[in-house]
């Protein structure tokens, strides 16, 4: 995870929306800290100091340490609610951390070794179908990213998460497939140089055929019909 931010909260007594709106025209945010076998806490957050730490742009991906009473509540956000119109944040949901506790994240992949793809090299295009990968983690061992590297790939090859070595105390959410993560096509160009060089008049080269089509990786085709339903 990015490093852990700190937030300075202070409970609040009430609940409902004449409370909350109350708070607001104060300049506070109100928000609710929930899980870890506990009974949820109410509390309010300056919206200025909120709005500055979701400018950072890794906030729904970071560790929030949550100043409470002279306390400190390690937190996950899970959800940000803002107005429809002015996009001031209004709600915030904080997951707490129980110590020894597993919970479930989005960690963003990044692909490393490019220059050493031979597919690449040759003008391939790194096709990513999962930009983030949904992982159980250990509360104490969340990763910020998750590296896979691309050595050694060709145009035509598949990444899947049985080839990601995930660090220790984490494990894929998803379990029942061998989903796919990215694969490398040949650009359009290169196909159709390849389709004028080698192609007689009646054959059909498979280079010339769209990558979505040649049906090389139906699961790949499933996991980006999933992304744009969803």
């Amino acid at each position: 995870m990015s490093d852990a931010l700190t937030l300075p909260a202070e409970t609040r007594e009430r609940a409902g929306k004449g409370a909350s709106r109350a708070l607001r025209r104060e300049g506070r945010v109100p928000a609710v800290i929930y899980g870890g076998k506990e009974e949820p806490t109410l509390i309010h957050v300056e919206e200025k100091e909120l709005v500055k730490q979701l400018g950072t742009g890794h906030f729904m991906n970071s560790i929030v340490e949550i100043e409470l009473g002279g306390k400190k509540v390690k937190t996950l956000p899970k959800d940000v609610s803002l107005h429809p119109v002015n996009d001031r944040p209004e709600h915030v949901d904080f997951f707490r951390l129980a110590k020894g506790g597993k919970i479930e994240v989005q960690v963003p992949v990044v692909f490393i070794n490019e220059e050493k793809s031979p597919g690449l090299k040759k003008g391939g295009v790194l096709n990513i179908v999962r930009h983030e990968l949904e992982l159980v983690c250990e509360n104490d061992k969340i990763p910020g990213e998750i590296e896979i590297d691309v050595t050694g790939k060709e145009v035509g090859d598949s990444i899947h998460i049985s080839e990601v070595t995930l660090p220790a105390g984490s494990e894929s959410a998803i379990t029942d497939r061998d989903f796919t993560i990215a694969t490398l096509v040949a650009p359009s160009a290169l196909k159709k140089s390849e389709g004028a060089e080698g192609e007689e008049e009646g054959d059909t080269d498979a280079q010339d055929v769209p990558a979505t089509e040649q049906g090389a990786d139906e699961d790949a085709e499933q996991e980006q019909e999933d992304k744009s339903e969803g």
